[in-house]
């Protein structure tokens, strides 16, 4: 079960399948290639899931970057037919994550910013540590996220307080993160915690 590649490494923990994304700057951006990589391993993931191998799905970064999201200078270079794919591809991912058959959690550190925050929200549950900064800056930019996150974001927290990320694309602290419903927690180390709570929810479900 556990493997390491370019891009994420995968360990089980007690029944806990914690998937951390990786990168050689740290920043975990969400390219094309690591959709590519992370889609047939969250398949894979969630069929050992419907098979009771695993009872929570946690996703995580390092402690500084949860990710950034999309690789702009990528997103940029691509043909209207290949963003297009692109985006799909994206919501492909992001779907498999909402769809899961059992909880997947979120464990958030550092900077989540735009396609990562479209990610977080495709999970059932969000933990963050103190120095968690979320932010979608693709209005500022002239592009909107492609993979589902203006869909998830009013229904977790409302149009309105969406709308106030989305269009003046500010960063927002994981303190106002709780405050506003983006988050359910917070924690010091928010993989141990989702781990406590995977832990405990399992113990209910044997």
């Amino acid at each position: 079960m556990n493997t390491t590649t370019h891009f994420h490494k995968i360990e089980l923990r007690d029944l806990c399948a914690v998937l951390q994304l990786i990168s050689e700057d740290g920043t975990n951006k969400l390219s094309r290639a690591v959709i590519a990589e992370l889609v047939p391993a969250v398949d894979h993931l969630a069929a050992e899931a419907a098979q009771g191998k695993i009872k929570a799905l946690i996703i995580a970064g390092n402690e500084h970057y949860f990710s950034v999201g999309a690789n702009l200078n990528e997103i940029a270079q691509l043909t209207a037919a290949a963003a297009l794919e692109s985006a799909h591809r994206g919501q492909g991912l992001m779907n498999a994550i909402d769809s899961f058959p059992v909880p997947v959690i979120a464990a958030i550190q550092g900077y989540c910013m735009g396609g990562a925050m479209d990610m977080v929200l495709a999970c059932d549950y969000r933990i963050a540590a103190p120095n968690a900064i979320f932010g979608h800056r693709g209005a500022a930019l002239g592009i909107m996220t492609g993979w589902g996150g203006t869909q998830r974001l009013p229904r977790l927290i409302g149009k309105a307080r969406a709308l106030e990320i989305f269009l003046p694309a500010q960063t927002v602290s994981e303190s106002r993160a709780v405050e506003i419903g983006l988050v359910n927690a917070v924690a010091d180390g928010p993989v141990q915690e989702a781990m406590r709570i995977a832990r405990h929810s399992v113990a209910h479900l044997l």
